[in-house]
């Protein structure tokens, strides 16, 4: 990640304010949950943002965001998912050394959906022409799943400790598991299929009735994922409890935070400095940490959850705090009956590819 020396992007976003640019950049500088069998996320790099320039990218942005806010557009208040995806097309548009072609491709089979592809985006390269004048190359474009997560990891779970099915989502409705799965035995093979080959064609060739044809080997060059969020481990109490080890093919990098229980947090909280202080996040703004005067005091943290949590169940809650030596740290705090229920392990898919 360039050569600055700071790698959490938590701590890194502090010379912007736009809450836009600063989300945007955090999705530049955070890593994938997962290390796939496809290639990860587009790099800086491979971005033209490497040495620094997303520095000088989200400078820009910083000095006039029209452009980012007219993309984003009522995405700001939508989903967390249809946002995430919304900042990546602006992302592939607008970086130096990428360009979008399409995004939210539906692949049709006679009249019905088989799905559809998230984006197609194509490296600039550049070549020469004969009288020493630059122009830009054209490249099979490259097939981008993009999903963004945050689980927190159960120590009494299906399978073994490291499986990706003990981590699940705060509404207990999914696993990193099942989602891994979808994207590897479901959207990444739509590209193998003729009806997807037919509609890659259509913006390869100008709307002409062809197909693009890629050998196997090629098409797994020509896919990505990008698959960014947080891991919150447990909280531990107990000592005498090891702790739970990250789920299997975790990336080295990962975010991480932790998650504990409502009754927990009075201990949890007496380990923080008199001078930490916080906010909880409202979707879809679980990216970049809100800035510094938008913190609250510990005591109206401890309001809130009270409220939130003393007189009924209430839904789990992401935290962020910072310490007064400008550490961050992210938490869930999550009702004392939490989780109500497990997602099941996806069930074994042969693999084919």
């Amino acid at each position: 990640m360039d050569d600055d020396k700071e790698t959490d992007p938590d701590s890194m976003l502090g010379a912007w304010r736009h809450p836009l640019v600063r989300d945007l950049g955090w999705l530049c500088l955070a890593p994938d949950l997962l290390a796939m069998p496809c290639l990860g996320r587009p790099s800086l790099g491979e971005l033209g943002l490497e040495n620094g320039g997303w520095r000088n990218y989200l400078d820009r942005l910083e000095g006039d965001p029209a452009l980012l806010e007219a993309w984003v557009g009522n995405a700001v208040s939508a989903r967390l998912g249809h946002y995430h995806e919304k900042l990546w097309q602006f992302l592939l548009e607008t970086a130096p050394n990428t360009r979008l072609v399409t995004h939210n491709l539906p692949i049709m089979r006679e009249r019905r959906t088989l799905g559809e592809l998230d984006m197609l985006y194509q490296q600039k390269t550049r070549s020469r022409r004969a009288a020493g004048q630059e122009q830009q190359a054209e490249s099979v474009p490259v097939h981008l799943e993009v999903a963004i997560k945050f689980y927190l990891g159960i120590h009494e779970g299906p399978q073994g400790a490291d499986s990706q099915a003990r981590w699940i989502g705060p509404g207990c409705a999914d696993s990193l598991a099942g989602k891994r799965s979808h994207l590897f035995h479901h959207q990444l093979p739509l590209l193998d299929t003729p009806e997807a080959r037919l509609a890659l064609g259509e913006f390869m060739h100008q709307g002409k009735n062809a197909s693009v044809e890629l050998e196997q080997e090629e098409r797994r060059d020509h896919q990505r994922t990008a698959m960014p969020g947080v891991l919150f481990y447990p909280w531990e109490t107990d000592s005498d409890r090891p702790p739970l080890p990250s789920p299997t093919d975790a990336t080295v990098d990962h975010l991480r935070g932790h998650w504990l229980f409502w009754h927990d947090w009075p201990t949890f909280r007496a380990h923080l400095s008199a001078g930490t202080r916080g906010a909880w996040l409202h979707k879809p703004h679980w990216l970049a940490p809100p800035l510094p005067e938008q913190l609250k005091p510990l005591e109206k943290i401890d309001a809130y959850l009270t409220m939130r949590f003393s007189n009924s169940w209430g839904a789990p809650l992401p935290l962020v705090l910072q310490s007064e030596d400008g550490i961050w740290q992210r938490l869930f705090v999550v009702g004392d009956d939490w989780p109500r229920k497990i997602p099941l392990p996806p069930a074994p898919v042969a693999i084919t590819r």
